[in-house]
Parts: C-alpha cells; structure tokens; sequence
C-alpha cells in the first residue's frame, strides 16, 4: 500500500503549505487512476491515499504526521511530495532540510527536466549544496538519485544527464518518456552510449 503525503500500499504526503490548489487536485486524480489500475474499490481502507493538512503548517510537521498516520494504517511506503523550489531560494530549501532532517526519508530524488541540459547540472550542483549548508546534522543528507523528465525531447543532447551523475555519484533512477505512467523508464545505459557518439559518426 502507498500512502501519498500532500506531502502499492502508498501513502503520498503533499506538503501543501507551498502547494496551489490545482497541484493538490492533480494528485487526487492520480491516485484515482492508480486505484482504477489496481481495480482497489474500498474507500474505507484505499492502497493509495492523499494526506494533506490545507495551508498554514510547516512542510515537516505534515510529513511526519504523514508519517504517522501510514504507519498506523498499515502502508508501506510514503511519498513527500514537496513543492517545486528553486535551489537559490534559501526560505525555501531550509524548510526542504528541516523537513529531511525530522523525517529521515529512505530515498531523496531530484526531480529535473533533461530538456534544460547544462542547466540542469547547475540546479543540481546548488541544490546539494543548499542541503549541506543550511542542515545542522554532521553528515548532511544530498540526493540519493535523480529522476529526469522530459528525456524523449533530448536526442543527441545526453551529455549533461551523465554530468549529473558525475558529480554527484548518484545514479538516473528513472527517466520520462511521456505522460503516461508506462512512460516512467529506467536509463538504458546503451542507447545513451549511442547518443552521446552519434555526431562523431556523422
């Protein structure tokens, strides 16, 4: 089960203080079409489920009463879904480092489009960054992985994905095709090779 926090058995937390509305009513349409995918028909005991707390509370404190309540119900995973932040905002990224730092998630992804190239590596390079400066532990938690949208659009232009996992020494763990679910794909390591020799064959 997933228990989606507004933050398969999900829980997903939408931290919503930072949310716009519209945001909020997409994920409940998501979490409909997973439930229609896993013909899940009970509404008192869903395997996916959103949890919000509306506006006004700080993005930790929802995403450990996520936390809390799928623990309590039963689910197995939880997804923080937090709003999109630029990596220079610094209210901002305290409150994604406060929020890691009180829920100690078992898996952090960046979230960026392929389509930005170059770009991409500098968000990536500062968001890590941010999460070192502004923690207050002594080994500060950075990405774990990266999840790449947008990445049918790039063709040859592949050279900044493998950059990304360059400086991080983290991996692509997924890229996005589409927009559909069946879309969401792992990295086929060749067909980037491929690529990235492309123009040398030209």
């Amino acid at each position: 089960c997933v228990f989606v926090c507004v933050c398969v058995c999900l829980f997903v937390c939408l931290c919503a203080r930072v949310l716009k509305h519209l945001v909020f009513l997409q994920l409940l349409t998501h979490c409909g079409k997973l439930r229609k995918i896993f013909n899940d028909t009970d509404d008192e005991n869903p395997i996916v489920k959103v949890f919000d707390q509306g506006y006004g509370k700080s993005d930790a404190a929802v995403a450990q009463e996520a936390l809390h309540l799928a623990k309590a119900n039963g689910y197995d995973v939880v997804l923080i879904d937090t709003a999109g932040r630029m990596q220079n905002n610094e209210p901002l990224m305290r409150s994604l480092t406060q929020l890691v730092t009180l829920t100690h998630p078992n898996l952090i992804l960046f979230v960026g489009e392929a389509l930005v190239g170059n770009e991409a590596v500098d968000q990536l390079t500062k968001f890590n960054q941010a999460l070192q400066n502004y923690s207050q532990e002594t080994t500060p938690r950075t990405i774990d992985g990266i999840l790449l949208t947008k990445f049918d659009t790039v063709d040859d232009k592949v050279g900044s994905a493998i950059s990304m996992t360059y400086i991080t020494g983290q991996p692509i763990v997924f890229v996005g095709t589409g927009q559909h679910y069946s879309d969401l794909r792992n990295l086929n390591a060749a067909s980037v090779a491929k690529a990235l020799l492309q123009p040398l064959r030209k």
